[in-house]
């Protein structure tokens, strides 16, 4: 879909992706020195609860104007157990900050926290009346990989196997590497228990979506911030 431009502009810093991973650490290592009732109090305070979210009685108009809904935003930064703050931040790294350098820091920070919000109130109405809140970065993770697919569809990634007692360098296609961190999710869906929150197809396909649309949508402003 992109081309290559020759480009002249000097080395900017980026700074959006690594952002992103210390607030998530730092929100997890506060997790984990609370007491197990302040964590639980922590998470449905501050998680996304389909059952809080969402009122049948009101139009949903509405309910989009109410400050708690803030909770979309700072669920994203919560996460309980290791492995799945681990497997996260790395997709995030692989496939977020090269797409942080085509987008720009600004843009790519709005991609993530509008991807995760969005797909945050898709789960919450797919999981209406769950009363275990929607937690982790999952859905804006989803979206950074939408939106990678889109603006790097034929990449492959370079990845260190290990092959009995050697170490063998490989190039795989990056769909492939997407495909592991979605069974990684439908993992935790599935298996992960309470502990994980209340985890939705729907929250990763709506964030997945919403990335694929924003990279196209992004495309004439990425190619003038390449030009410059």
């Amino acid at each position: 879909m992109f081309v290559n431009v020759e480009t002249r502009r000097q080395p900017r810093l980026h700074w959006a992706a690594t952002l992103l991973i210390v607030i998530c650490v730092v929100t997890f290592m506060a997790l984990a020195l609370m007491s197990p009732p302040r964590r639980v109090t922590f998470l449905l305070e501050w998680g996304t609860v389909p059952a809080h979210v969402l009122d049948a009685h009101q139009p949903i108009w509405q309910q989009l104007r109410d400050p708690a809904l803030l909770r979309l935003v700072t669920a994203l930064f919560i996460h309980v157990a290791w492995l799945h703050l681990l497997s996260n931040l790395l997709f995030l790294m692989i496939f977020g900050i090269p797409a942080e350098r085509t987008l720009g820091s600004i843009r790519f920070l709005a991609l993530f926290l509008i991807g995760g919000v969005v797909a945050n109130l898709a789960g919450a109405i797919s999981l209406a009346g769950e009363v275990r809140p929607i937690i982790g970065c999952s859905g804006a993770v989803s979206a950074v990989l939408g939106a990678y697919v889109s603006l790097f569809p034929r990449a492959r990634l370079g990845l260190v196997l290990p092959l009995g007692f050697y170490l063998e360098f490989v190039r795989v296609p990056a769909f492939l590497l997407i495909g592991i961190w979605a069974l990684l999710q439908l993992l935790f869906s599935y298996v992960g228990g309470p502990s994980y929150g209340g985890y939705a197809w729907w929250t990763h396909l709506a964030g997945f979506l919403f990335g694929v649309l924003f990279a196209l949508l992004s495309r004439d402003a990425i190619m003038r911030r390449m030009r410059k």
